[in-house]
């Protein structure tokens, strides 16, 4: 957990913005019999990484809601750390029921303003995942792929879990699509599975390329921190892409975001919003931005609400 945490320090002072959240993790990391003990330590860690960097984007994971342990990490983590968490990272979520729990444990801790994130891993929680992602206090919905897989009994083979077997199984990738188009129909944010061959890195790319390309993920989970950069690089607008939104960008500006020409196309705000999103992925992957629209993110930002 430290290392990733100066990892991030690190990546932070080379790009000029935060790349990537940490979420640490209790569900699997706590050792059994040391719960109590390991949300202290998450909870410090927080603490201490935030105050020596504000900008640091931290989580954490706690244990699922049917857990004996996660009304006392609720309690202790969101009640000693929630100021400084980006969010709270929910497993095993299979009802709305189980949100509902999991807000009123931020609301008793105090945290009532702190976000949740879900992990999907059922096959009946896929089949409720546009009701989950309509919950106002849900920020994210992440595919938890090989509970998933091991949800099934065997009926989905092992390399459903794998680089190619997870893009290619009806079952997996109807399950990834419809936890997309539940995100994307709320307006929250889908986060891709992990990829457990972590020593290829053209594996990992690949995958990221193809959730976000294909799937419609705009963020994806890493496992080892080598997985970092090709996931940034695979999921961030191309150098092409980031020219042509700009370009589009400071024309409609211009011309105080009336229609414009283009090449030789039309835009209006529905084309704005969607390079204008373009440019917001470029920034929080950590692409280099023009001059003149690095300057929405440094002092100008009041402009780009004219265009969301």
């Amino acid at each position: 957990m430290r290392k990733s945490l100066q990892l991030q320090a690190d990546m932070t002072q080379e790009f000029g913005t935060c790349v990537f959240d940490v979420t640490l993790d209790c569900e699997d990391g706590a050792p059994v019999g040391g719960e109590a003990e390991h949300a202290a330590l998450v909870s410090e860690l927080a603490l201490s990484a935030t105050a020596a960097a504000p900008e640091a984007r931290i989580a954490v994971r706690v244990h699922p809601v049917d857990h004996p342990s996660f009304d006392a990490d609720m309690a202790y983590i969101a009640g000693r750390a929630g100021r400084v968490l980006t969010h709270i990272m929910v497993p095993k979520v299979e009802t709305v029921a189980d949100v509902d729990r999991a807000q009123a444990a931020l609301i008793t801790a105090g945290a009532a303003n702190l976000h949740l994130h879900v992990l999907i891993e059922s096959p009946a929680a896929v089949h409720r995942a546009f009701d989950i992602a309509a919950h106002p206090r849900v920020q994210s919905l992440s595919f938890g792929l090989m509970d998933f897989v091991s949800a099934h009994g065997g009926a989905i083979p092992a390399d459903g879990m794998g680089i190619e077997g997870q893009f290619t199984h009806p079952l997996v990738l109807r399950a990834k699509l419809d936890i997309a188009s539940a995100c994307h129909a709320h307006g929250k944010v889908p986060s891709h599975c992990v990829v457990t061959e972590f020593k290829n890195p053209e594996a990992i790319r690949m995958a990221a390329q193809k959730a976000a390309r294909e799937l419609g993920y705009t963020r994806m989970w890493s496992i080892h921190p080598d997985q970092i950069r090709p996931i940034l690089e695979a999921m961030a607008p191309s150098d092409a892409q980031i020219d042509q939104a700009s370009a589009i960008i400071l024309a409609a500006q211009a011309a105080q975001w009336a229609p414009i020409s283009h090449a030789g196309q039309l835009h209006d705000r529905a084309s704005y919003r969607f390079f204008w999103q373009l440019i917001e992925r470029a920034h929080q992957t950590g692409r280099r931005l023009p001059q003149e629209i690095q300057l929405f993110f440094t002092g100008l930002g009041h402009k780009a609400r004219l265009v969301s």
